[in-house]
């Protein structure tokens, strides 16, 4: 097998596995949706690291004392569609990097990252995002089996939050804008207060 070390060597209509991606000896930073390569937005701007930053401290501060774990980007989390069987889960086919995420089952955590669904996922919007890749990538995290969305929109200044009802598919909880009090459905004890997050100035 040839040692990839460029990404222009890869054939974006071609479909990778996990394996793949671990062989690729290149800088730039891909995630691998269902076998097909996706190239992440360039180095976020500095809005975008002060949010991430600040959300992080907030869910970590708060769920210190619990079982839950907390990982910022860049962090590989493996997903597989839960409806699949155990046998069709053994090559993985999908690999993300969220900004921020929650895992509470440690048998989840290995020295590559996260195996499996994390509880929750935050994803912040940035000028790269596409609309195609945020509707991906909530198609995916709904049918791997993540109980809560956030999207943070720097822009306006807002997070919409989604939940998984009972049949597994995500309603949305709340548009939480600037002055709100955030509130996680899944974690209760996690509120965010949104002007301690989103930074006055625009970057």
């Amino acid at each position: 097998m040839a040692v990839i070390t460029d990404i222009s060597q890869l054939d974006p209509d071609k479909h990778y596995t996990y394996a793949d991606y671990l062989t690729w000896k290149f800088d730039e930073t891909v995630e691998l949706i269902k076998g097909k390569i996706l190239k992440m937005s360039p180095a976020p701007r500095t809005r975008h690291q002060r949010i991430s930053w600040k959300l992080t401290f907030f869910i970590e501060s708060i769920l210190q004392k619990t079982k839950c774990n907390a990982f910022a980007a860049p962090f590989d989390v493996r997903l597989y569609d839960k409806t699949k069987s155990q046998k069709a889960r053994k090559e993985i086919h999908t690999v993300v990097q969220p900004d921020l995420c929650i895992i509470c089952d440690q048998n989840k955590i290995d020295e590559y990252g996260c195996m499996g669904a994390p509880d929750l996922i935050v994803e912040i919007l940035s000028p790269g995002n596409s609309t195609k890749e945020m509707r991906t990538k909530f198609n995916l995290y709904e049918e791997s089996g993540v109980k809560e969305y956030w999207i943070v929109d720097p822009e306006h200044q807002t997070v919409h939050l989604f939940y998984a009802d009972e049949q597994d598919k995500y309603q949305l909880s709340k548009i939480y804008l600037y002055e709100d009090i955030l509130q996680s459905v899944i974690f209760p004890e996690l509120k965010i207060n949104l002007k301690e997050v989103f930074p006055e100035e625009s970057l």
